[in-house]
């Protein structure tokens, strides 16, 4: 079975991505921090999948089901822009290059685009962040392995140290850094969720650790506010250390789910969110981006208030919902899936197919306990958020000031298993 206490999540954090950008309210932030989230089940994930597979097959199997949805959007966004005059654009974030164009099919940097369209552009810097995640997962499983929790702190180490010596990058390596020691730590926590290492810490450690955490980061907002005075996404040092602090009681906690399944609609859709993550992630940029358009054609684009608001989301998600049914197939094909317009009911997250293990040739070790970890084989890569976009209804916007990368604020989804709960958590008074 799968672990929908982790899909929910995943839902959860998706949910709120797209609120945020149609909205923009920065309290959202503190609310649901939802890249840490997403970058730690992702790690838990990738942890699942070291332990089953070679360093290579892992990263190779995680680049292939990230890559081709980007590149879907690359083939309809990139000749979108060239046509309305990205070549001729004169003082624009990204200067046409055709060297620069790699970056579309290898995310390695930031994917690069015109000022117009920057709405298909700019929330890219996941993927990049993500692609470079896998690439170091190898490193990093191997150093916590070694040294255990001083592996999460040592991003956190790193960002103080960052901030300590004024180090400065070339601008594409700083911004890959800074969102390293931004999220490192959360992806590094979803090592210890997959090993219980977490699920072993007792609830009078974690609690006060969380709001010690908490203190910190809020503390430090509060003397280095961007843009809006409660926007974590404009703090990478609060950002890092409130998204910690959200990770660890979240992962360690596993409520029951059995509720979830007799709420079919909810069930429906937390499924849709996490078979769709990657798709969602990319398109519900350019979804907002068209909703004042749209409903100016439909002559509703004067609606102020609450109504306007619930008018507002309702049209981005379902012009969001739209591109999953024009899109989506291509994270099924990544997946070695049988392509589907509408992913529900049980193969709608299916594992891709892997080649029969070889069977040991000595005694087998009976396995006393199942550990409950997920199935890293069986989601996609999560889709997270990026930075808002501007006021609503969009209008002209100038291009992002490069130096707001460092301060920047979407998991991969897989399947997992339910099954009992650890022993701590049966014997613990504490318990939910």
């Amino acid at each position: 079975m799968r672990n929908r206490y982790l899909d929910l999540l995943r839902a959860a954090a998706i949910v709120r991505v797209i609120v945020y950008h149609l909205f923009g309210w920065p309290w959202l932030s503190i609310v649901l921090p939802a890249m840490g989230v997403m970058f730690a089940l992702a790690g838990s994930l990738t942890a699942a999948s070291l332990e089953k597979r070679a360093a290579g097959q892992v990263v190779t199997s995680r680049m292939r089901r990230l890559l081709p949805p980007l590149w879907l959007l690359g083939l309809v966004a990139v000749p979108v822009m060239l046509v309305a005059g990205w070549r001729h654009e004169v003082d624009g974030e990204h200067a046409f290059s055709v060297a620069r164009l790699a970056f579309w099919i290898l995310p390695v940097g930031d994917p690069p685009g015109s000022d117009a369209g920057i709405d298909a552009w700019e929330p890219l810097w996941y993927i990049r962040a993500y692609l470079w995640f896998i690439l170091l997962s190898p490193i990093l499983f191997a150093l916590y392995k070694r040294i255990g929790w001083a592996a999460v702190a040592a991003p956190l180490a790193l960002m103080a140290a960052l901030d300590v010596t004024g180090l400065s990058l070339p601008e594409t390596a700083d911004a890959a850094l800074w969102d390293f020691v931004t999220y490192g730590a959360c992806w590094i926590a979803g090592f210890a969720h997959h090993d219980g290492r977490l699920a072993r810490l007792k609830p009078w450690v974690v609690a006060p650790l969380a709001v010690l955490m908490g203190a910190a980061a809020l503390y430090w907002l509060s003397g280095h506010q961007g843009e809006d005075a409660w926007d974590l996404n404009d703090v990478s040092e609060s950002q890092a250390l409130w998204s910690l602090a959200f990770v660890v009681l979240a992962l360690r906690w596993q409520p029951p789910m059995g509720w979830l399944g007799r709420v079919r609609p909810l069930d429906s859709l937390v499924t849709v969110l996490n078979a769709r993550a990657v798709t969602v992630y990319l398109w519900h940029n350019i979804a907002i981006a068209a909703v004042w358009p749209v409903l100016t054609v439909v002559a509703l684009d004067d609606l102020a208030g609450d109504i306007g608001g619930a008018v507002d989301l309702g049209t981005s998600l379902a012009l969001t919902l739209f591109a999953v049914v024009l899109f989506g197939w291509a994270e099924d094909l990544a997946a070695r899936r049988a392509p589907r317009l509408w992913p529900t009911g049980s193969r709608a997250l299916q594992p891709e197919s892997l080649p029969a293990r070889p069977a040991p040739s000595g005694p087998v070790e009976p396995v006393a306990v199942r550990t409950g970890r997920p199935d890293a084989r069986a989601y996609s890569a999560a889709a997270a958020m990026s930075r808002r976009p501007g006021s609503w209804p969009p209008g002209p916007r100038s291009a992002p000031d490069p130096a707001e990368g460092r301060h920047a604020a979407v998991p991969e989804p897989l399947a997992g298993e339910v099954v009992e709960r650890p022993d701590w958590f049966r014997s613990h008074p504490d318990r939910p």
